[in-house]
């Protein structure tokens, strides 16, 4: 059996070329097969090396599905077949506007069979499961009707929300009147409340009445169908597994979610797309608050607070992935999309195409579901990407953060495009595409190098000039890029850079006049970007550690501390520096240091003559001793509280004899 790669590459009918070697180098093949229809009149060239022992790769997307049928009717047929993988250049790349270099699209050719050589993360799995418990809540109507598409595959109960009669009642399904006041959960796990609940009485003559008003009640069910026509029980309601929500403004609505909820019976497999780190959590201390970041974006209400740390829901969890791109701390990251998976795509797509061009590339994020359509339509229809800009393809935008984006740049590309599908995605990246432009305006970038975009960008020319900084080592985390890039592309910059309110990065100032040097800050920071000096009194603040969580801020009871957002590369921003601090006091006594010099004279300062156990008394005195000495006053000074009387003569037999 051969041990090598075979690369197939079609033209697509004579309507796309290659640069056959630098495809074969990229996909570090031993052999590639350049035909015109591979999927029409040359298709017996893929199946004679389907059925040979080398790997088998296809440079087709669109008919992968063809492929794959291929391949398991030569398994099927003869009892083997080589293994087979398909990748798309031909859209993304080789199909573009009739004045498009070609160098240009070979390189985009090359970068992206190159990318897609590399290996896969492997996400893992869990199990749920469902019995077909399922409630359906809506008008008496369409409830009833909805029991009677789905009551062969599901146990139903129907909570119908108005006073419509029941025409007929059925022992396949049982029905109750009530209002649904809250929901939570996911397939498999649904938690239902509801008020003024009332159970169907199926018996007698006549229309059938209802019983008990149950001021309150609670349920479960594995499948929850929403027909009440208003808002849905859930945000980003589409995300969530097991819950059908109709839509009052389209036709067809019932039987749509029928045929898809008569499947949820049985044992799904469900990817857990995050890994969560509790330790690396700056969430709260001491039940002090600090971090909320990734509860104020999960769309789905996947996250919440638990004590010092949040918590996400895998069987919510949607797996968008907006929780990892602003997360300062990397508590929370990908199983799908790491970030070191991200960094190394973005670094061999960008070097293989600066290989074969010397020119820097421009990148373009996009999902692969409606951005890939996007794409894919462009292409066939229109002008096609431009012929400089590499696609990256996500199961979500959201998932692109500030870090990301900067990795790009040390990527060495030119330009970072991201595609929104929706006004929501808008939103959900705006936030970390600010952060991304005032770090390029503070080095003297043009933030416009930073675009969230439309389709009709796709094909437009762009700012590949020059790239913004010189190509960096990737390695490291989410901050260490950033900093690493930024220091990249400022060159010699003397001041931070100014970030907007909420960025990860920054400094903390602290008022003097306020301060004490309780250093309950300190105590509570959950990265030790503040320390306390061993000898005196002192904060101490290492700014490349800051996620300015606003633990510190919340905790200070002096409220002397504030919060400054910024992004300082110096090497200074690396190293711990005072912040704050004050000769320690002395004690009057013994000399020894304790305290802070400013607190213990604050202290006698509200309390000598002001307070009737410091009037007119050495009481003052004691507050300027350190704890022995403290001790010792109050036992033996002249006016000490608890002095006793001169210790008596010990006696002895002689003593009592002698009486």
């Amino acid at each position: 059996m051969t041990a090598y790669k075979t690369l197939l590459l079609c033209t697509c009918d004579k309507t796309q070329s290659f640069d056959s070697e630098a495809l074969k180098t990229a996909a570090a093949a031993e052999q590639v097969i350049v035909v015109d229809q591979l999927c029409g009149h040359d298709m017996n060239t893929a199946a004679e090396h389907l059925g040979g022992g080398a790997e088998v790769l296809v440079a087709c997307g669109q008919q992968a599905a063809l492929f794959e049928r291929l391949s398991d009717d030569i398994q099927t047929e003869f009892g083997h077949s080589a293994p087979l993988a398909t990748i798309d250049i031909r859209d993304r790349a080789g199909w573009s506007a009739a004045d498009a270099r070609p160098e240009r699209l070979h390189a985009k050719q090359a970068a992206l069979m190159a990318a897609g050589q590399l290996p896969p993360p492997v996400s893992p799995v869990k199990s749920i499961h469902s019995s077909g418990v399922c409630c359906i809540v809506g008008p008496t109507d369409q409830a009833v009707r909805m029991a009677e598409l789905v009551q062969d595959q599901l146990g139903v109960t129907c909570i119908v929300t108005d006073a419509g009669p029941i025409q007929l009642p059925s022992a396949a399904y049982d029905v109750a009147r009530g209002k649904l006041t809250a929901a939570r959960g996911a397939l498999g796990n649904f938690k239902l409340e509801f008020a003024q609940l009332q159970a169907l009485n199926p018996a007698g003559r006549g229309a059938p009445g209802y019983g008990e008003v149950k001021a309150t009640s609670q349920s479960e069910c594995d499948v929850l169908i929403d027909l009440r026509g208003g808002e849905p029980a859930f945000p980003s309601h589409e995300k969530r597994n097991g819950y059908f929500w109709a839509d009052p403004a389209r036709t067809g609505e019932l039987e749509r979610i029928a045929l898809t909820a008569r499947e949820m019976v049985g044992e799904f497999e469900k990817t857990v797309y995050f890994h969560l780190e509790t330790s690396l959590c700056a969430h709260s201390r001491a039940n002090k608050p600090g971090c909320t970041r990734c509860l104020d974006v999960c769309p789905t209400e996947a996250i919440f607070s638990a004590g010092d740390h949040i918590q996400i829901d895998s069987d919510i969890c949607a797996g968008c992935g907006s929780c990892a791109a602003v997360c300062p701390t990397s508590a929370v990251t990908m199983n799908e999309t790491p970030f070191e998976s991200l960094t190394k795509v973005m670094e061999v797509m960008g070097r293989v195409y600066r290989e074969h061009t010397s020119e820097s590339p421009r990148l373009v994020i996009h999902s692969y579901t409606a951005g890939g359509d996007t794409i894919a339509r462009l292409a066939r229809y229109g002008e096609g990407l431009a012929d400089d800009l590499i696609p990256l393809g996500l199961e979500h935008v959201d998932r692109i953060g500030h870090a990301e984006i900067l990795a790009a740049f040390g990527a060495g590309y030119a330009e970072v495009l991201v595609l929104a599908d929706s006004d929501a995605d808008r939103e959900a990246l705006a936030a970390e595409v600010e952060l991304a432009r005032a770090m390029l305006a503070g080095t003297h970038n043009s933030p416009s190098r930073v675009r969230i975009i439309a389709a009709d960008e796709l094909s437009a020319p762009g700012d590949n000039a020059g790239r913004v900084s010189e190509p960096v080592l990737l390695v490291g985390g989410r901050r260490d890029i950033t900093r690493v890039t930024v220091a990249a592309m400022a060159g010699k910059i003397d001041t931070p850079i100014p970030l907007p309110k909420g960025a990860p990065y920054g400094a903390i100032e602290i008022n003097p006049d306020r301060c004490t040097l309780c250093l309950a800050c300190v105590s509570l920071c959950p990265t030790g970007a503040l320390g306390d000096h061993p000898d005196r009194p002192e904060v101490q603040f290492t700014e490349n550690a800051c996620v300015q969580c606003g633990i510190c801020e919340s905790t200070c009871p002096e409220t002397a501390i504030t919060l400054k957002p910024q992004l300082d590369v110096s090497k200074a921003a690396l190293s711990a520096r005072p912040l704050h601090g004050e000769d320690p006091f002395e004690c009057i006594k013994c000399g020894k240091p304790f305290g802070v010099a400013s607190t213990i004279n604050r202290i006698v300062q509200k309390l000598e003559n002001l307070h009737w156990m410091y009037t007119n008394s050495d009481n003052v005195q004691l507050i300027k001793m350190c704890d022995d000495c403290r001790v010792k006053a109050q036992f033996h000074g002249n006016s000490a509280p608890m002095a006793a009387g001169e210790r008596p003569r010990v006696r002895t037999s002689d003593d009592y004899l002698d009486s």
